[in-house]
């Protein structure tokens, strides 16, 4: 099991706060217990099953082959996912997700910076991307905290309509 341990200000500049995040395969019991996962809206549109084609990638061990990590807090809590495809040459496509009791909490950055070090070690890329919902500016900002660049805007046809996304990327 890889661990990393990222020192992170909380949102709200109150206080720091340690995060330990630990990143292993994700299981199918795992991708079971995501595929449930429910987010107060609008954040909604990212359960799994508002999209077919996402979620059977998820759950069928074959589709979802080595791309998917589960994310564990230091009690071996599963709080989250990452995804990581290679897109192009050099090119990592990144995809993630936390558990939906753990969002407004203040570990996004953490979590993204941890996931990021975590890809890097296992992939070595030249530069990420990642694609998120132009509506979700929460998700967003964390990104360019953590040095993305918007480069596109595209439509993108998923969870029954086409959706405006912002496509960012980031040396790695």
């Amino acid at each position: 099991m890889i661990c990393f341990s990222v020192t992170t200000p909380g949102e709200r500049g109150i206080e720091e706060a340690q995060a330990a995040f630990h990143f292993r395969p994700l299981t199918q019991e795992d991708a079971e217990a995501i595929s449930i996962w429910h987010y107060p809206e609008p954040f909604s549109f990212y359960d799994w099953t508002e999209d077919p084609d996402d979620l059977a990638e998820l759950l069928d061990p074959t589709a979802r082959g080595d791309a998917y990590f589960a994310a564990e807090d230091g009690a071996g809590d599963l709080i989250g996912y990452f995804s990581l495809k290679e897109r192009e040459a050099g090119t990592l496509q990144i995809g993630l997700g936390l558990h939906p009791e753990r969002i407004g909490q203040g570990l996004g950055g953490a979590f993204l910076r941890a996931g990021l070090d975590f890809a890097r070690s296992r992939c070595q890329p030249a530069q990420f991307v990642l694609s998120v919902a132009t509506f979700n500016r929460r998700a967003i900002t964390v990104y360019e905290r953590a040095g993305f660049a918007a480069v596109r805007v595209f439509m993108h046809s998923t969870n029954g309509g086409d959706w405006e996304f912002v496509e960012m990327r980031r040396r790695a």
